[in-house]
């Protein structure tokens, strides 16, 4: 029996297998397995213990829940986790000899993260609190009548959240498990971050930023604490954004995950080792052209979070690099020496690594592969699949495995990949749908990406580019689209499909259609007003006009000076950059899809775009989706993702 194409509700039938994380003795493991549910609409996962010697795999946790941040407790015998089942994130701890998950927190807002004690009796916590509250503060008063809102700072909205509570700060507790009872560590009217509590227990580092408040402050100050005096020690104090903070085992050494703003947001991120016996810190990845950490795009995985690095004993740091549209595993020591862990052509999007250093594992997906659990030798590389939660759906379906593209366009090399139509035949032409990625500081990659392979079931060759803008291929590369938007990097994407079209006779030149979200939005807008080439194009979650687009978003004020590099002091550069200008150029069927509550792309951007285009007479249709955010095609509700995508089908067998 042949082997089907890939559809739209496989979105439902494929598993996301993330967030590998060893016992303290290294013989087991826990993963956490998500799927989305299609009767109830909503996204369910499960923790899975991995028995490393028997390779056994069992459910440990049940239920209509979404669970994340598995944790063991120092000696092994406990699981804390966080879960969702009562609507806000709560924390549970789950006996691993046998039992019952027990609730230990019921935060009003819920628990942001968590880090375990040593002493396996606490876990310390984070969470919004709001003034004159504390952890255990359960009641909730709800005002009888809608209140206004009073705003006094420019960052006061957030995507995901809406309205920032201007009376609400991020406190760190501590959970006495024994009385389940909470302990406010920190109560001062400031953001407080809990980034790693140390092997011996005696010391936090924190993230606190206690200046007055400024809009244009992007600082991120790592503080280290003794939790018996409060005496603080500052670890950083720079503009720019560092995290995912890791004790080495004996505590000398503080390593971390950042970046400075030397280019705004597309400065490449590294791993900072402090050292605590003479207060000096290293760059471990300095010799290294290409950012620490996961810049690749994917629609499939669900709550693939990954630690910034993972210590040894002897003192080796593994953490993910990308680059040249992979994710690999990487380990340096601290005498400057690097090496990749893991091979090329693959997505390592989760990792933990044995005390001794001797294996890690990995959970990997590649183009044609959604993803599962993997024992990885690191001496010879050798690698064993522990999970096969995606076996029966991979027997069923046909995938179609992308060639790499490479070219050069104005002295740019530029990297890409073509897939052919799944029904592909010699002889026949087919119309090809070029697919731009968000950011524009992201980077597609060797990753299963379901649309993708959903285009290429629905007989479209479909072609991905790093242009300029893009992660994974230099400092300079991704750097050089700032200021410069609808310049090279439209240069470079059009070069592109000049590119395949001399290479591949088999695409139908006269049927060419452009599609993108955010960024890749944007850049759709734009392609559509600079040149009629392509029959048929959907922009998503866009940017048209960088003058309102300033006021409207939640980034806007300042990510216009970052990536257009001005501001509202010159609003003709701004418009210079706006495809709304052009709009009485676009002869392009344009199909315009917007969240509603999006607020990272306002959807006012979408609907200035959509007037102005009927008022032109032009062919476009505007559709919105409600309960919607800037993540509706990789975290939005099942059932509009269905949508979404039966949208963009529909328009392109339309007009192609």
């Amino acid at each position: 029996m042949g082997k089907r194409s890939v559809t739209i509700h496989d979105l439902f039938e494929t598993k996301s297998v993330t967030n590998p994380v060893l016992a303290p003795d290294d013989k087991t493991a826990v993963i956490v397995v998500t799927s989305m549910n299609k009767e109830d609409n909503a996204y369910y996962s499960a923790i899975h213990h991995v028995d490393l010697e028997t390779k056994d795999v069992t459910q440990w946790t049940f239920g209509k829940q979404k669970v994340s941040a598995p944790k063991w407790s120092a000696d092994g015998k406990m699981l804390a986790y966080l879960s969702n089942r009562t609507e806000t994130n709560q924390l549970y701890v789950l006996p691993v000899g046998g039992g019952e998950a027990r609730q230990l927190t019921n935060c009003k807002n819920g628990i942001d993260s968590f880090e375990w004690s040593p002493c396996g009796q606490k876990i310390w916590c984070s969470g919004t609190v709001k003034i004159g509250e504390t952890f255990s503060s359960t009641e909730k008063t709800e005002e009888e009548f809608p209140q206004p809102i009073r705003v006094t700072k420019m960052k006061y909205k957030a995507d995901r959240i809406g309205i920032v509570p201007q009376d609400e700060y991020t406190q760190i507790g501590c959970i006495d498990i024994a009385t389940e009872t909470i302990s406010d560590f920190t109560s001062e009217p400031f953001h407080h971050s809990l980034q790693a509590v140390s092997s011996d227990g005696k010391q936090l580092v924190m993230g606190v930023k206690r200046l007055q408040e400024d809009d244009h402050d992007f600082s991120s100050p790592l503080v280290l604490v003794d939790i018996e005096t409060k005496e603080e020690t500052v670890l950083l104090d720079a503009q720019g954004y560092f995290g995912n903070v890791h004790f080495s085992k004996d505590d000398r050494y503080i390593a971390y995950v950042g970046f400075d703003l030397t280019f705004k947001n597309a400065t490449q991120a590294d791993v900072f080792v402090y050292d605590q016996t003479d207060g000096l810190t290293m760059n471990m990845t300095a010799g290294l052209d290409a950012p620490v950490g996961d810049e690749s795009i994917s629609d499939h995985l669900q709550q693939a979070y990954a630690p910034g690095v993972v210590w040894t004993e002897d003192e080796q740091l593994y953490f993910q690099l990308s680059v040249m549209g992979d994710v690999r595993l990487y380990a340096a020591m601290l005498d400057g020496s690097i090496y990749p862990a893991t091979g090329e052509d693959e997505h390592i999007y989760g990792y933990d690594v044995a005390t001794n250093g001797e294996f890690a594992l990995l959970t990997v997906s590649k183009a044609t592969h959604p993803g599962e659990l993997y024992y990885q030798t690191i001496a010879t590389g050798e690698r064993i699949a522990l999970t096969s939660f995606n076996e029966d759906w991979l027997k069923k379906v046909q995938l179609v495995q992308p060639q790499a593209v490479y070219y050069t366009n104005d002295h740019i090399d530029v990297q890409g990949w073509l897939l052919k139509p799944a029904d592909y035949k010699e002889g026949q032409t087919y119309p090809l749908i070029v697919q731009i990625h968000g950011g524009p500081h992201a980077m597609y990659g060797n990753t299963y990406f379901h649309e993708m392979q959903l285009l290429a079931a629905n007989g479209y060759g479909v072609l991905y580019v790093n242009p300029r803008g893009s992660h994974g291929y230099s400092q300079e590369h991704v750097d050089s689209v700032r200021g410069y938007y609808g310049g090279g990097d439209y240069a470079d994407i059009m070069a592109g499909v000049d590119e395949v079209l001399a290479q591949e006779a088999w695409i139908d030149a006269d049927r060419l259609g452009v599609t993108g979200g955010s960024y890749g939005g944007f850049m759709t807008n734009w392609i559509v007003g600079h040149t009629n080439r392509f029959k048929a194009a959907v922009t998503q979650r866009s940017i048209s006009n960088w003058i309102s687009f300033f006021g409207v978003s939640d980034v806007g004020y300042y990510l216009a000076d970052w990536q257009l590099r001005t501001g509202m002091q010159d609003v003709d550069r701004l418009w210079q950059h706006s495809p709304l200008k052009y709009a009485n150029k676009i002869e392009t069927p344009l199909l315009i899809l917007h969240s509603e509550c999006d607020f990272r792309c306002p959807i006012e951007q979408a609907e200035q775009l959509f007037i102005t285009l009927k008022d032109l007479g032009k062919v476009t249709e505007f559709v919105r989706f409600p309960e919607s955010d800037h993540d509706l095609s990789r975290t939005g509700l099942p059932n509009l993702r269905v949508a979404r995508i039966n949208e963009i089908i529909g328009w392109f067998e339309r007009y192609l």
